[in-house]
């Protein structure tokens, strides 16, 4: 008997990755990671400048990607279809 899977963040119908997310807890990582992202702005660009911000933009941005890889399904090249 196949186990269904519930995906956080279902792959897109086009493209490669994820698509939004399908669950609540996808979203609390997407408003986690929008928050995060605009306190780093707000604290990062005027202390520190636009360097840090970019280069803590990226950390959260591997971060997002790692969770959509562990509860996401699996990316692949998709043309559409189902």
């Amino acid at each position: 008997m196949p186990v269904e899977q519930n995906y956080w963040f279902p792959a897109k119908r086009y493209g490669w990755g994820w698509g939004l997310p399908n669950a609540w807890q996808g979203w609390v990582v997407m408003t986690i990671f929008v928050c995060l992202l605009l306190g780093g702005a707000v604290e990062l660009l005027p202390s520190r400048g636009p360097g840090a911000f970019v280069a803590y933009s990226a950390f959260l941005c591997v971060l997002l990607v790692a969770v959509c890889w562990v509860k996401g399904e699996r990316p692949s090249w998709r043309w559409g279809g189902k």
